[in-house]
């Protein structure tokens, strides 16, 4: 799976090939799920300054077996990685979501009491609060925004899967959460949590887990190329297909070298790192599932569940990419502060 020189050398001491086996033999349901989410935190590295690439060939792997596997394994992860740094133990077996989104309209405030903090309000875009332990989620504080662990057991914890309609990660709901005086735990100071390097490192992996799940798409276009060895139209297709996914490869095996060598050296521009590999990666990502869809016709995606699932998920996953958006805050970034070598 890992094919470009730009990877820092400590990846390859992940076994990604046995990762994604072990990734499919796992069953479907959010439980199953989270108990090869637990797996993978015993036996992969968290991310950090010294095993991003690791984290990302991990995540790959894992979306290269199942994506929607991939998006419960990714913030599990990510939350451990978060609490690891702050200096916070997760408790034995916990499984962890993280909740840092924000939508109009909503708002979720935390205010201290007596007997410490209390979160009050609607929280967007909760992944699987129904099934998990806890969560990280952040909270107004008044004009900033601060980290809390928050046990999801807790009565005062409403969660709406009922909201979630999505075609996509059916079986990964991600609808909102009421909070009524529950009780949370600060992480960090004020600000600390989007203001940290690692906040950037875990867009990147996000990434890795698209790039993952592209490859999926790819392989049922090569198998379809080798099964048709006289079509000149799948083998076009398979070799841009190529090409798009080793640009994507390329970018995250540069921002995983970035992150591992800011242990010893000077740091980049982390947001802007963070989003022109996102933004490089979802453009490779959405030119290979259209070009996938529009190359293998219907059939794939009417008669196997896998490939039909596997679009819609992938379809959905990478809209966590904002777009036009996004490229518009690299142009703000470049503008504000350089970054760019020309």
């Amino acid at each position: 799976m890992l094919h470009s020189s730009a990877w820092p050398v400590a990846t390859h001491q992940v076994d990604v090939g046995a990762i994604e086996e072990t990734a499919r033999r796992h069953g479907s349901s959010p439980t199953d799920r989270l108990a090869f989410a637990r797996w993978v935190a015993s036996t992969a590295p968290l991310l950090s300054a010294g095993t991003a690439g690791g984290s990302f060939a991990t995540l790959a792997a894992v979306a290269l077996a199942d994506v929607a596997t991939a998006r419960t394994v990714e913030p599990h992860l990510d939350a451990l990685a978060v609490l690891e740094q702050a200096g916070v133990r997760a408790p034995e077996g916990s499984t962890w979501g993280v909740y840092a989104a924000e939508a109009p309209g909503v708002r979720l405030t935390a205010t201290p009491t007596a007997a410490g903090v209390e979160l009050r309000g609607t929280k967007p875009w909760c992944s699987l609060a129904s099934t998990l332990s806890h969560a990280l989620v952040t909270a107004h504080v008044g004009d900033d925004r601060q980290l809390f662990a928050v046990d999801l057991r807790q009565d005062g914890v409403t969660v709406h899967d009922d909201a979630w309609v999505a075609r996509g990660m059916p079986e990964v709901p991600s609808g909102p959460v009421d909070f009524a005086g529950v009780h949370a735990t600060p992480v960090g100071a004020p600000g600390w949590y989007l203001a940290r390097p690692g906040f950037a490192w875990g867009g990147i992996g996000v990434a890795a887990c698209w790039w993952g799940g592209a490859i999926g798409l790819a392989r049922v276009l090569r198998d379809l190329a080798v099964a048709r060895p006289g079509s000149e139209l799948l083998q076009a297709a398979l070799g841009a297909t190529v090409l798009d996914l080793a640009d994507a490869e390329d970018a995250l095996a540069h921002a995983a070298t970035r992150i591992d060598e800011s242990a010893d050296g000077p740091a980049p521009d982390w947001s802007l790192l963070a989003q022109t590999t996102r933004s490089r990666v979802r453009r490779a990502v959405d030119a290979v599932r259209e070009r996938v869809v529009r190359t293998v016709g219907p059939a794939p995606l009417t008669s196997d569940p896998a490939v039909a699932a596997r679009v819609a998920d992938l379809e959905l996953y990478v809209l966590q990419d904002h777009g036009e958006r996004d490229l518009a805050r690299i142009g703000r970034i470049v503008v504000e502060r350089g970054g760019v070598a020309w």
